[in-house]
């Protein structure tokens, strides 16, 4: 199945291009969402972080303490590491698991640190980076967590630069501050119809659209 790579920082607008495509027919699998449910109450990843990490990683409704795992991670690369080992292989099958059910004109996974896992040019067939100035993500973030600037200025630094994704791009979608919703939407249909156009050629046919 044709298949792509989507990504951004931390306020992009990625979750909102793969919104739109899947509306348009693509298969989505989100690697964060994987990773919010492996992390809920009952998920599965949860008794294997409370041994590594013990009680106080744990929320009072059963779920990882996001907030009190954020801190640790940015002070400390081994909490960071250590997360990793225990949600990363859970991810990875969880993909696995999905794509093989996949049904769409596409595939399209969408992974907020692809730049920085190195691990996924050879797995799809293209990369698309959601572009945004730093200041628009932090504007955004700030607005949907009350997050202050300082605090999300941490996430983005130990996120790849905007530099670092966009030499790995195949495409961009540019989703800066000047952008509006119907901007994105056509920007985001181009690209989309260039995708399907690829996959209807790969499997020698017309692929399903919208």
């Amino acid at each position: 199945m044709f298949s792509v790579g989507l990504t951004g920082g931390i306020g992009s607008g990625k979750s909102k291009v793969a919104d739109l495509l899947a509306g348009w027919g693509a298969a989505v699998i989100d690697t964060d969402q994987i990773a919010h449910a492996l992390t809920a109450p009952g998920g599965e990843a949860i008794e294997a972080i409370r041994a590594r990490f013990g009680e106080a990683a744990i929320a009072p409704d059963g779920a990882m303490d996001r907030a009190w795992m954020r801190a640790r991670a940015f002070e400390d690369p081994a909490v960071r590491r250590d997360l990793e080992a225990i949600l990363h292989p859970r991810i990875d099958q969880a993909v696995r698991d999905q794509a093989a059910r996949a049904r769409g004109c596409y595939l399209v996974y969408v992974v907020p640190l692809l730049a920085e896992s190195g691990r996924w040019r050879d797995r799809v067939d293209r990369i698309c980076v959601v572009d945004c100035d730093p200041e628009t993500q932090v504007r955004r973030v700030q607005a949907r967590s009350g997050l202050t600037p300082q605090a999300i200025e941490r996430i983005m630094s130990a996120q790849a630069s905007r530099a670092d994704r966009l030499a790995i791009a195949d495409d961009v979608v540019l989703n800066d501050g000047p952008t509006s919703l119907d901007e994105l939407v056509r920007r985001t249909r181009v690209i989309h119809d260039s995708w399907r156009a690829r996959a209807a050629c790969r499997s020698g046919g017309e692929s399903s659209h919208e």
